[in-house]
């Protein structure tokens, strides 16, 4: 028993030497630094250590971030109701400037090109009878002078329609002048003939009563639809032109007897396309009236 030696015999000493080497040489001093990784490395631990900094390190950026953000998005919120506010109402006073401005074109517009011919046209009316009736109204230089005036009144009546359609200078004003003042200046002109005693009455009775009857007859017809120009009221309207400015001026010999004809010509004109019209206000009174009913009809259904 007693030559056991005592490092067999698993003496203190003895075992930590023999431990030791066989544990790879571990030594209290690495012994406390592997508990203390151990101890930083642990998420729960309660140590303050590398691995708590550097996790806590993005927490705290993004806390950072979170509580930089609230203070930062009252004012971009604040900024962006400004602008929206600002837009909303630059969007609200649009409409009003722009009605504003279309208010403005369309009171400018009255005073187109086309506006003021006829304009001119309705200002010739009473100089032309004022020339007509001159000195008389037989003599020659001023039945000229009245024949320029009622010439220039019938070339502007050719271009103002065809201006207003053509550069959309069409309004309210010109659909209601321009008939106006064809119907005047015309008229115009067959009663100073008729009252000199150039044209007999009755010419100047058809012509006129013709006008007369078609305007009112589309005012009649208008809620149906509209009577559209033809062909033969543009011919009889140029017939009654050449033929009465032939009467203003004092011709004589061939010249007068020619006229004669025209006017013939512009009355038969005048009568025919009268009764085209009149058949066209029927047909189009018949078509609205049928069109009224079947839509009445399929309401009921």
């Amino acid at each position: 028993m007693t030559g056991v030696p005592a490092s067999a015999a698993g003496g203190p000493s003895g075992a930590r030497r023999a431990k030791g080497p066989a544990s790879g040489g571990l030594t209290p001093a690495s012994g406390r630094a592997l508990a203390r990784e151990a101890r930083d490395r642990a998420p729960g631990g309660s140590g303050g250590g590398k691995a708590r900094r550097d996790a806590s390190g993005p927490e705290d950026v993004r806390a950072t971030a979170a509580s930089s953000t609230p203070s930062s998005s009252p004012s971009s919120s604040e900024d962006t109701g400004i602008a929206g506010t600002t837009e909303a109402q630059g969007s609200t006073r649009a409409p009003r400037g722009g009605k504003i401005a279309a208010a403005a074109v369309d009171q400018a517009s009255v005073w187109n090109i086309a506006n003021l011919l006829t304009m001119l046209r309705l200002l010739l009316v009473p100089a032309f009878v004022m020339l007509m009736l001159a000195d008389g109204g037989y003599d020659p230089a001023w039945r000229s002078l009245a024949w320029a005036a009622f010439a220039i009144a019938m070339i502007t009546d050719l271009f103002d329609g065809h201006l207003a359609r053509t550069y959309n200078l069409v309004t309210d004003f010109g659909k209601i002048a321009d008939p106006i003042a064809d119907k005047a200046i015309m008229g115009a002109a067959l009663i100073c003939l008729s009252a000199l005693g150039d044209l007999p009455w009755w010419v100047t009775g058809v012509i006129l009563g013709r006008e007369l009857g078609i305007t009112l007859l589309r005012f009649l017809v208008i809620r149906y639809g509209v009577i559209p120009a033809s062909r033969g009221g543009k011919l009889k309207t140029l017939t009654q032109g050449v033929a009465v400015g032939m009467y203003v001026l004092a011709l004589t010999g061939w010249l007068a007897t020619l006229r004669w004809w025209v006017m013939a010509a512009a009355v038969v004109l005048t009568v025919v396309t009268g009764l085209d019209y009149v058949k066209q206000a029927i047909v189009l009174r018949r078509q609205g009236i049928a069109e009224r009913k079947a839509a009445l009809e399929e309401k009921e259904e």
